[in-house]
């Protein structure tokens, strides 16, 4: 397995530091259960014309702490649902951060990332040399590198397929050893 390409223009910057992603669909919204209909209410409130703009691949660059509050899920399900790609932000809420890897979905965090990027500029995630580059400024600036743990978890889909890979290495390793 390979980690996903990250690759596309910043589709929205969150200046805002402590942003809670249920404002991505309105809280009035967060127990829509339709993706299509989810989708129709997806930063509506900041942009209306913002699910038209976004293209596949597309990343969300973020401030500190980005998705502080409850960690819902139906905002990033929405983004997902859109071709939003992964995000890039300063720091994230530690239990976003859980929850949205155990989903699948990267989130690199790279501090100062908010302060070099405007929204359509072309980001690229390099994996192998741990930075992000504004194409369009040629500027770097390094990552925090994924543990061992979150870096499976990303390239196998999630937790639940990364435990299941776990669990059948281990049963492989006990055949073997009988």
């Amino acid at each position: 397995m390979s980690l996903p390409i990250l690759d596309g223009r910043a589709a929205w910057i969150y200046e805002e530091a402590n942003y809670d992603i249920d404002l991505i669909v309105g809280i009035k919204n967060i127990k829509i259960t339709d993706l299509d209909e989810l989708v129709k209410h997806t930063m509506a409130s900041y942009d209306p014309a913002f699910v038209q703009s976004v293209s596949k691949g597309d990343l969300l660059i973020a401030a500190d702490n980005f998705g502080y509050g409850h960690p819902h899920y139906p905002a990033m399900k929405a983004m997902r649902r859109l071709g939003i790609a992964g995000v890039i932000a300063d720091s994230f809420s530690p239990g976003f951060f859980r929850g949205e890897l155990a989903m699948g979905f990267p989130l690199v965090t790279c501090p100062g990332i908010s302060e070099v990027v405007a929204r359509g500029e072309h980001v690229r995630v390099d994996f192998e040399r741990n930075v992000v580059i504004n194409v369009d400024r040629n500027i770097e600036l390094p990552v925090e590198p994924w543990s061992d743990t979150e870096r499976s978890m990303i390239e196998l889909g999630g937790l639940n397929p990364y435990l299941k890979a776990r669990l059948a290495r281990s049963a492989a390793g006990n055949l073997n050893a009988a």
